[in-house]
Parts: C-alpha cells; sequence; structure tokens
C-alpha cells in the first residue's frame, strides 16, 4: 500500500449539520484528524488501527554508486540499464535542456540540481535550495521551478548559470496545504503551463482550488482549471497524434489492499471531472464520501494500474533506440484518437 507524508487534513463538513439527499455524506474516519495523528492515517477505519502498514520515508542523503542494486531491476530482453550520475539524492523530476543539461527537482530534499555530462564526466550544483518540494520544467530557453508556495523562472540557466530567477509567485494563485499538492509541471503542446493541485488529504471534500490539474500562460495569467476530481497526478504527457492529454492518478487509501485502483486517464476536453472523493477507479463508490450516484457524470479511467502502485510518470515514446524483443508480454499501447488497449504483442 502507498502512503505519502506531509501536510494536515483540511476541514470538513461539521458533524450534525443537517444533510439532504444533494449533498455528500462524510464519514467519521474521513474527518479532520488529532494535531497529534500522523496525515497518512487518516482515512484509516478502526477495524485497521493495528495495521502495520505505514509510509516508506525516502533516504535523502547521498548514496555511494557501489550501493545502488541496479542487478534488481528486471527488465525485458534486450535492455540494459546503467548509473549515469549519483549524488544528488532526493530527485522526483527532471527536465532536460537543448544544451543536454539536466535540472532536477526534489520533494523532501528542497533543492534543485543542475547535472552537465562532459565528455562522459557527469557533475552537479544545487542551483536553489530550501524550497518545498521543488518541480522542474524547461521551455523556450527557460527553466521553471514550481514548489508549493513559489514559482521561480531561470532565463537561460544553461548558458548563464549564475542568473537570478523571476519570481512569478504571486500570478499563480497558490493554495497552501502541503498534502498531495507536490508538482509535477510540464508545457504541453498549446504552449500552456499545466500544474496539478491535489487532494489536502487521503480522503475528503476537498475546497474548491484542490483536487484539480490547472494551466496558465507561460508567465502565469490567464489561468484555467481544465480537469477536477484529480486525488494526486504525478505525471502527463500529450498524445502525438491526438495532442489529448493523459495523465495518472493515484487511488485513495485505507479501503483495502486491493482496492481502488491507480489510474491512467485521458482528457479530451477542459472541464471533465474524473470523480475524487465520490467514485474511483472503474467506478469504485467511496466507502466514506457518499452521495446519490457518486459515478453519475465521471470520466472514468482509459485502463487502470493496479492498487496503491503510485505511478510517477508518463510519456509517449516516439524514438527508434529501444531494441525489438522476441518476448511476448503485456503492454499498453495508446491509439489514436486517443483510445487504448490492453493486448499481448510481441513489444519493439
Amino acid at each position: 500500500m502507498k502512503f505519502r507524508i506531509a501536510g494536515v487534513a483540511m476541514a470538513l463538513v461539521l458533524a450534525g449539520c443537517a444533510q439532504t439527499p444533494s449533498q455528500p455524506v462524510i464519514s467519521e474516519v474521513a474527518k479532520p484528524l488529532p494535531a497529534n495523528v500522523p496525515a497518512w492515517q487518516q482515512g484509516r477505519a478502526p477495524e485497521l488501527a493495528s495495521s502495520t502498514l505505514a509510509p516508506h520515508a525516502g533516504r535523502l542523503t547521498a548514496v555511494p554508486a557501489s550501493e545502488i542494486p541496479l542487478q534488481n531491476l528486471r527488465l525485458p530482453p534486450g535492455f540494459r540499464i546503467q548509473l549515469w550520475a549519483s549524488g544528488m539524492p532526493g530527485i522526483r523530476a527532471m527536465t532536460r535542456t537543448e544544451s543536454g543539461k539536466i535540472y532536477a527537482g526534489t520533494r523532501g530534499i528542497g533543492r534543485v540540481y543542475e547535472i552537465t555530462d562532459s565528455g562522459g564526466q557527469r557533475t552537479s550544483r544545487v542551483v536553489v535550495d530550501k524550497l518545498t518540494q521543488p518541480a522542474v520544467t524547461y521551455h523556450n530557453g527557460s527553466l521553471y521551478v514550481a514548489a508549493i508556495d513559489k514559482v521561480l523562472r531561470y532565463d537561460r540557466i544553461d548558458q548563464n548559470p549564475n542568473v537570478q530567477p523571476v519570481d512569478l509567485t504571486a500570478r499563480f494563485n497558490l493554495p497552501t496545504e502541503q498534502h498531495h499538492n507536490w508538482k509535477f509541471i510540464k508545457f504541453g503542446p498549446d504552449g500552456k503551463l499545466y500544474v496539478p493541485f491535489g487532494a489536502p488529504c487521503n480522503i475528503c471534500l476537498p475546497e474548491a482550488q484542490y483536487a484539480q490539474i490547472r494551466r496558465y500562460n507561460a508567465d502565469g495569467s490567464n489561468m484555467e482549471v481544465v480537469a477536477t476530481g484529480v486525488r494526486n497526478t504525478q505525471g502527463f504527457d500529450w498524445h502525438p497524434v491526438t495532442k489529448e492529454m493523459w495523465f495518472t492518478d493515484h487511488g485513495r487509501d485505507w479501503m483495502g489492499d486491493n482496492a481502488p485502483e491507480d489510474e491512467l486517464n485521458r482528457l479530451s476536453r477542459p472541464g471533465q471531472f474524473f470523480g475524487f472523493p465520490y467514485c474511483h477507479a472503474n467506478g469504485v463508490v467511496d466507502k466514506d464520501i457518499r452521495k446519490a450516484n457518486p459515478c453519475a457524470g465521471v470520466t472514468l479511467p482509459v485502463v487502470t494500474t493496479g492498487p496503491h502502485s503510485a505511478t510517477m510518470g508518463i510519456h509517449f515514446y516516439t524514438g527508434t533506440m529501444f531494441p525489438r524483443s522476441t518476448a511476448t508480454s503485456h503492454s499498453w499501447r495508446a491509439r489514436a484518437p486517443g483510445t487504448a488497449r490492453r493486448s499481448s504483442a510481441t513489444t519493439s
């Protein structure tokens, strides 16, 4: 089971308020926790109180290259894995510039690294430190850094390492809760910056500025909410033919080890609702936040990806370097006009 630490559950509908059939009904386990209880326990029913499941904290110190167990990773036939660079703890997401430099954001350690490849030797430096879970993306010569409470733009940083950032924070109207509010950011084919704002809880009825994906102009203007009911996406990309946005979504915890499954969704038009907190996966009704017809009007996932799998990224591959495999395996194949199927096929 996956959990994530950080943040505090938001205030919900008060106990004792009158409920009409059109209003959500919220169970006790979905309500805010006392201050001394970790946020990841929110939504855990009394019968699960003895569970030994708990978050696994990431290691935020540098690991010697000799201790990184690449040999334990299983790969398809014809593939191999190499250690490209090490010594930068906490990396969560990366972006690459035209010059080949890599910029990497971190979750728990608050840094952004620059990694340079010079003739097979990789060196790194810290661009900025002491941010709150910064993510990164590169667009039109500028590095964008989005933390929970700050947005910075570094113009031509790969050519001028000492450039000072442009602070765009005031233009983005950032909500403050940390739980599920760490970012994966990317520019779409429309030139807009897409930014998710996850649910501030495991399961709750969130305020309007959470559980959504927004897009902005590159300068932070013209904000638009393009998707709602999204609990926690940590990766998205655009179909190379249809230009539709596909994104992951992590399902809630404490409904069992085998449900609900995590999701791979397709946004075919702005404004679609993807179910949180009432309806999960392929129509799994939530046990704690209830309303009439909870899955009505919900855009269900293209595919589900297993319970608590916590998919951290998605990318449409259009290159030619992957080897052809003679092994038959299950694979997910995306097809124009944006549909998908699960097939048993020979991959290449």
